[in-house]
């Protein structure tokens, strides 16, 4: 079994962020659980764009709240590296919309895919400003049966945390989930929430931020997952 994972985290890190320090956090609980060690670096999108050299050096992939990003080519460079060649990946909330991005640019055939909190005039949204505002708020999310978002959580519901404004536009949902990119997690009102890739090793993405909700002795499920998906 490896003993340290080597964990990229995609995103330009910002200490005064509370979803940063807890994306830290929440690794280091995960890896106490799993009685490993995490080697965790973040790496600024703009490099990206250029080098790609750490992210494929890396165990695990998890791409971080905080967009817009530096560079959005950067990030999807990224992504596609792990999506492509197996790399157990998780996206939480900006983190989500990038993969959607990603997905919707390289796999789906949309080159011109767009993200509203870039260019909110965009031909192509896949990825729009929600109708309200979701940042500081907590809230339920249902989850398929059989996905393998419930079976980390053990069950077909959660309470989680949300930082975002911006979410998968509700236009392009089918497409994304009729393309492969399946939606396993909806809020109350039926809007995507979780979305996985079936026959990925791991590549799992939330609207939420599950890291705000890890405590010492207590990890968060899906981080927990993402390290074990990993070993």
């Amino acid at each position: 079994m490896t003993d340290t994972l080597r964990v990229a985290v995609i995103g330009d890190h910002d200490p005064a962020f509370p979803p940063h320090p807890a994306t830290d956090d929440a690794l280091r609980h995960s890896a106490d659980r799993l009685g490993v060690e995490v080697d965790v670096r973040w790496l600024a999108t703009e490099p990206l764009e250029r080098d790609l050299a750490r992210v494929a050096a890396a165990d695990v992939l998890w791409c971080a709240p905080g967009s817009p990003y530096q560079s959005l080519a950067g990030a999807l460079a990224a992504l596609r590296l792990g999506r492509e060649n197996g790399v157990p990946t998780l996206g939480t909330c900006g983190g989500l919309q990038h993969m959607v991005i990603e997905y919707a640019r390289n796999v789906l055939g949309f080159a011109e895919a767009g993200h509203a909190e870039y260019d909110p005039y965009a031909s192509t949204l896949f990825v729009s400003e929600l109708a309200c505002s979701l940042a500081g708020r907590t809230m339920p999310v249902t989850l398929a049966k059989g996905s393998r978002a419930a079976a980390l959580y053990g069950a077909t519901g959660a309470e989680e945390e949300y930082y975002c404004d911006f979410g998968l536009d509700p236009a392009h949902r089918d497409t994304l989930h009729d393309g492969g990119l399946l939606v396993t997690g909806v809020d109350g009102d039926g809007d995507a929430r979780v979305l996985e890739l079936p026959g990925h090793p791991f590549y799992l993405a939330t609207l939420y931020v599950p890291q705000t909700r890890s405590a010492p002795g207590s990890p968060h499920p899906l981080v927990t997952g993402l390290l074990s998906a990993a070993l």
